[in-house]
């Protein structure tokens, strides 16, 4: 393919995925667009789906899992617990570890948006053949491979910080 063909097919996929947004954003009703899920930073949302997973975690677990350090998790859970979402407790048999897990707020408000979403997708899918669901999957498959590809490539690599001890 040449530069200017790929460019205009680059051009046609942006415009398409704009007009695709567009559309959605139209049709979905308010509730999704009101819950407080969608109103989450990126790694708000990827505790909310760990808790989803697991139900209770330490915050160390909880680090590694949106792969910050552990001081910049505490911030953030220190804003979904004053939202009332999240619950922080202390181990009982070691008082340095401590608990994240929702709370009964953030249980019903995530669970509500992953039926109403649920249901779309349940709607969605029927109106697919098997081989279409198919090649979705198989599609989704590949870009998930391609974005894991690019994301090799951009990964700058640490450098180690040598401090001088006189």
């Amino acid at each position: 393919m040449t530069k200017g063909k790929e460019q205009n097919v680059t051009e046609e996929l942006s415009q398409l995925v704009i007009h695709y947004i567009e559309e959605i954003k139209e049709i979905i009703s308010s509730d999704i667009w009101e819950n407080i899920f969608l109103n989450c930073t990126k790694n708000e949302v990827l505790v909310f789906w760990l808790l989803y997973r697991e139900g209770e975690v330490t915050m160390t677990e909880l680090a590694e899992y949106i792969h910050v350090p552990l001081n910049t998790a505490s911030g953030i859970v220190n804003r979904m617990e004053r939202s009332g979402l999240l619950v922080r407790m202390r181990s009982k048999e070691d008082k340095r570890v401590v608990h994240v897990t929702f709370s009964e707020k953030g249980r019903t408000q995530f669970e509500a948006l992953i039926g109403e979403l649920s249901c779309y997708g349940i709607k969605v899918a029927g109106a697919f053949s098997q081989e279409e669901i198919g090649l979705f999957f198989k599609m989704m498959s590949k870009t998930i491979e391609v974005l894991r590809q690019e994301n090799k490539k951009k990964k700058p690599t640490k450098k180690v910080r040598k401090i001088v001890i006189e």
